[in-house]
C-alpha cells in the first residue's frame, strides 16, 4: 500500500507552523490528513493574500473559540505563537470573544491559553491593556461604537429600542465596546476582523455578520481582507457557515464586477 502524505507545499507550510510535530492522525487516518492538509495548508493559502500570516492565524483562533474547538485551538495557538503572534495579542483575542461567544464558552479557552503560555515560560498575568475606568467606559465605548458602526446607526439603535430594553443598548456601548474595543494590544481594524471571524463561525448570527461587514468597511478593511478571512476559516468551520457569511459580504461589499458565465456554462 502506497503511503499517503501531504504534498511538498502543504508539508512545508505545516512544518513552519508546527515544527517537528508528527500528527498521530497521519498514522491512524492518513487519507483524511493527506487531503485536509493539501487543502488547508496549500490550496486555501493560495487565496488568503489579503491577510498577512499572523492576522490570518489570529482570525482562525477567534473562530475556533466561537465553535468551541478547544483541542484544535491549543494546536493552532502553538502555531500562532511560533510565527510571531504575541502573548498579549492572544489574550486580547480571548478577551474579545467574551461579548460575542459568552463567558460560558470562553472560560475553557482562557484556561487553555494560560496553560500554553505557562508551558512556554511566559509569566502571568501579562501587562494590562485596559484604557478605561468604570467612570469612563460608557463615554469611551460609545465613541468607538460610533466610529465603527456609524453615529447615525448607533443613534437609531438607541431611538428604536423600547424603554425596557434601553439597558441592552447601554451594555453594548459600555461593555462590548467600552470594556473591549478600547483596549490596546490589537488595533480596531484587526479587532473588527476578529469579530467578523467569530460571528461567521458562530452560525445563526446573520444579522450581526451583515452589520460587521459594514463595520469592517467603516474602519478601512477591504472586501479582499474579508474574503481572505473566510477563505482561511473554511477548512475549520465548514461550508454552510462560510457561505452564509460570504452572502453577507456580497450583499454589503459587492465585487466591482462579477464574472460573466458563458452560455454553455449555465
Amino acid at each position: 500500500m502506497t503511503a499517503r502524505k501531504p504534498n511538498p507545499v502543504a508539508a512545508a507550510a505545516h512544518e513552519r507552523l508546527f515544527p517537528g510535530h508528527v500528527s498521530t492522525l497521519a498514522v491512524t487516518d492518513p487519507e483524511l490528513i493527506e487531503y485536509f492538509d493539501n487543502f488547508a495548508f496549500d490550496e486555501v493559502l493560495r487565496h488568503t493574500g489579503g491577510l498577512d500570516e499572523r492576522t490570518r492565524l489570529m482570525t482562525q483562533l477567534a473562530a475556533m473559540i466561537a465553535v468551541g474547538a478547544v483541542a484544535e485551538y491549543r494546536v493552532m495557538l502553538g502555531a500562532a505563537l511560533t510565527v510571531g503572534v504575541t502573548p498579549v495579542q492572544v489574550k486580547e483575542i480571548v478577551y474579545q470573544a467574551v461579548p460575542y461567544a459568552g463567558m460560558a464558552r470562553v472560560f475553557d479557552f482562557l484556561h487553555a491559553t494560560n496553560d500554553v503560555l505557562t508551558d512556554r515560560g511566559i509569566e502571568l498575568p501579562l501587562e494590562g491593556q485596559s484604557t478605561t475606568s468604570p467612570d469612563t467606559r460608557m463615554q469611551q465605548g460609545l465613541a468607538v461604537q460610533q466610529q465603527i458602526v456609524g453615529e447615525k446607526a448607533v443613534d437609531a439603535l438607541y431611538a428604536s429600542a423600547p424603554a425596557d430594553e434601553q439597558h441592552i443598548q447601554h451594555f453594548l456601548s459600555g461593555n462590548c465596546f467600552g470594556d473591549h474595543y478600547t483596549r490596546t494590544g490589537i488595533d480596531v481594524p484587526v479587532r473588527e476582523l476578529l469579530t467578523f471571524a467569530m460571528l461567521a463561525a458562530l452560525g445563526g448570527a446573520d444579522a450581526q455578520v451583515k452589520g460587521h461587514v459594514a463595520a469592517n468597511l467603516n474602519v478601512g478593511n477591504t472586501r479582499a481582507a474579508l474574503l481572505a478571512v473566510l477563505t482561511g476559516l473554511l477548512p475549520f468551520i465548514g461550508y454552510p457557515r462560510t457561505l452564509n457569511a460570504l452572502a453577507a459580504v456580497d450583499a454589503n461589499a459587492p465585487a466591482d464586477a462579477a464574472p460573466t458565465r458563458k452560455k454553455d456554462e449555465a
